[in-house]
């Protein structure tokens, strides 16, 4: 049995910050996404935020282009970690280490819902 952790995402970076721990650079970036469907005849729009990792190289755009408002198309891995709050509790976090990131131009985007 093959083990699989895969995501797939595109949507809109939300913030990006560029570190260079050692000889490489990372950027830690958010992207949001929305699921759309309707309920008892109304539309609904979910909205979800992910947090995201993507060491500079193959694969991967300049990172320096992964601006806010920029539109992804991201595939990865979802990677847990714990760390203890200021508060002293032990609590959980996931973030999507990324393997892959194209930048996409607004033609290659979907249809977004008109909102009113």
């Amino acid at each position: 049995m093959e083990y699989l952790n895969l995501i797939e995402l595109r949507g809109v970076v939300g913030r990006a910050e560029i570190a260079t721990p050692g000889d490489t650079r990372i950027c830690r970036f958010s992207v949001v996404t929305e699921y759309c469907y309707k309920q008892g005849g109304e539309p609904v729009i979910e909205t979800t935020w992910f947090r995201l990792g993507a060491w500079e190289g193959k694969n991967k755009p300049d990172l320096d282009k992964l601006q806010p408002g920029t539109w992804v198309h991201v595939l990865g891995r979802i990677r847990t970690y714990k760390y203890t709050a200021p508060d002293g509790t032990e609590r959980n976090n996931w973030e999507v280490m990324a393997n892959r990131v194209e930048i996409l131009e607004r033609e290659d985007t979907p249809m977004q819902p008109q909102r009113s």
